[in-house]
Parts: structure tokens; C-alpha cells; sequence
């Protein structure tokens, strides 16, 4: 059985996060994806790249409405490895944070994070009031990782596609799939 990883799409700007990892993970034979789209992130979808929504669907093993809070994602019992919410709005954070489950999003998020399975957030928000570093540690609290999609530089990047890739393949590996889209530190020479 592959393993299986659930996948967020909100309508925060930086749609191409969740869609670089979907890329990612569609030439692996052994990952299962399941891929939730807010209705803002199928706007956003068109208006910050050249995918439509439904191409994005086409990259991911499963595709679940954000309305199907009775999906198989919306259950403990099936397993999978985390879920990653990339990007990540200041809505589906305050949702994540007080295990509000109005849709799926939130739903699979408060199941993994309950089951005691990785939930990474890219939370895309500049500038940041106290009420969202709230939000942060409330989520935070309950398990999830807070991983806003700042670039490193230690890598030496050349193009945009190279922050994009070395802030996914973190995001991979710390939910405990290894690749090669982000330059390992191995210290100052």
C-alpha cells in the first residue's frame, strides 16, 4: 500500500507551494496524494499563475471538494503520513488553531493533528499582528509546525523556481520525505 499524504491548497497567495509539491510527489510511484482546494485557492489559482484548478486536481491521486467533510481524509482511521497546507491563509490558520472544522481543510488537519501525525503549515502573511502570532502558537500548541515560506540563502539561489523548490523540499522532509530540491547545510567553509 503507498502512503498517502493530504495536501491544502488555500487561496493565500503563493498557490505554486501546493502546486510545486504536487508536481513533486506525481513522479513518485510510493506517495499517495490527496488534495483539497479552498474556493479561494481555485481563484487564486488563475490569477497568480497559468494552471486552472482542475489541471491542479489532475496532479494528485485524489481529489477531494472542500464541502466533503465525510471524505475518507475527514477520519483518523485512514492513515496517511501528515498534511501539509501550503499556502496557508490566516483563515485556514485560525481554523487549524481552534479546531474549527467547518470544511474539509480543517477537518483533515484537526484528524492529524488529534491522530498525532505532522500537519505543516505555510502560512503566508506579511506583515503580522499579535492576533495571527496567536494564532501561530495556538496551532502550535496543538501540534502543528509553523513553517512560513521564508527563503534561505545559504543554497546560493538563482531563480524564483529555486526558493519555490528549497522551501518544498523542507516542507517534504519535515514531514519525513527526503529529496533533492533544497541544498543540505553542511557548515561554513
Amino acid at each position: 500500500m503507498p502512503q498517502r499524504l493530504i495536501i491544502a491548497i488555500t487561496g493565500a497567495s503563493g498557490v505554486i507551494y501546493g502546486i510545486r509539491l504536487l508536481e513533486t510527489l506525481a513522479r513518485s510511484q510510493s506517495i499517495e496524494t490527496h488534495l483539497i482546494l479552498s474556493t479561494a485557492a481555485r481563484a487564486t489559482i488563475t490569477q497568480e499563475t497559468d494552471w486552472k484548478p482542475k489541471d491542479v486536481e489532475s496532479l494528485a491521486s485524489v481529489a477531494h471538494p472542500v464541502a466533503n467533510i465525510g471524505a475518507s481524509i475527514a477520519s483518523g482511521s485512514f492513515e496517511t503520513m501528515g498534511m501539509i497546507i501550503a499556502p496557508c491563509s490566516i483563515k485556514t490558520l485560525s481554523a487549524v488553531a481552534n479546531c474549527y472544522s467547518a470544511d474539509l481543510i480543517a477537518r483533515a488537519a484537526d484528524v492529524q493533528l488529534k491522530e498525532g501525525r505532522p500537519v505543516v503549515l505555510l502560512v503566508r502573511e506579511t506583515p503580522l499582528h499579535k492576533g495571527h502570532l496567536r494564532l501561530m502558537t495556538q496551532a502550535a500548541e496543538n501540534g502543528a509546525v509553523i513553517m512560513p515560506p521564508a527563503p534561505a540563502f545559504y543554497g546560493k539561489p538563482q531563480t524564483i523556481d529555486d526558493l519555490i523548490n528549497a522551501t518544498v523540499g523542507r516542507a517534504l522532509a519535515r514531514i519525513g520525505i527526503s529529496n533533492q530540491l533544497y541544498n543540505e547545510w553542511l557548515g561554513m567553509k
